[in-house]
């Protein structure tokens, strides 16, 4: 008996390419992504001091919104971000470069079932939050973003900019923040 091959072989190309794609981003598991590598930083240590931000996550009339949607942190600085979804849909707050952000969007447009648990994101599911320990350990600007398909583009992204110590404005946007 013979078996018939029901894919193409440009098909059987594309599936396996999705596969490939997905073994490499899915350390996590099925439904999971980790990284190993950071631009922004490294992860925390809840152990030690930090500072808390709290980020709102949230849909809005115009689309879709971190609050604030800039902080200004020291170079060295250790930061608990309390990320905080007052929205009606699952988001997430995704810490990285500009450039790193873009390409992960991409991929989560070809994967959208991906989930975040990672040091450097969080998913947070509606009504719910999460915490996130990060030290800045970098000089220089990054993004923080909800990269679930769509959210994005909607406008769900802000700016970390990570100034040289002792140079946090006084009336930086973290301003009403909290030290533990």
């Amino acid at each position: 008996m013979h078996r018939r091959n029901i894919l193409g072989g440009s098909a059987v190309a594309v599936v396996m390419s999705l596969l490939a794609s997905h073994a490499v981003h899915s350390a996590a598991g099925p439904k999971g992504h980790t990284h190993t590598k950071f631009n922004a930083g490294v992860p925390g240590d809840p152990k030690k001091p930090f500072r808390v931000i709290e980020m709102i996550a949230k849909e809005t009339d115009k689309g879709m919104a971190f609050e604030p949607a800039k902080i200004i942190v020291e170079q060295g600085e250790q930061v608990k971000f309390v990320i905080k979804n007052v929205g009606e849909l699952d988001h997430e707050f995704m810490l990285d470069s500009f450039e790193a952000n873009k390409k992960h969007a991409i991929e989560m447009q070809k994967n959208p079932e991906m989930e975040h648990d990672d040091p450097n994101g969080k998913r947070v599911v509606s009504k719910k939050q999460a915490d996130m320990v990060w030290k800045f350990s970098k000089r220089g600007t990054f993004e923080y973003a909800c990269l679930i398909p769509g959210h994005y583009e909607a406008g769900m992204k802000g700016i970390v900019e990570v100034v040289a110590k002792g140079k946090l404005p006084k009336t930086a946007p973290t301003a009403a923040a909290k030290s533990n």
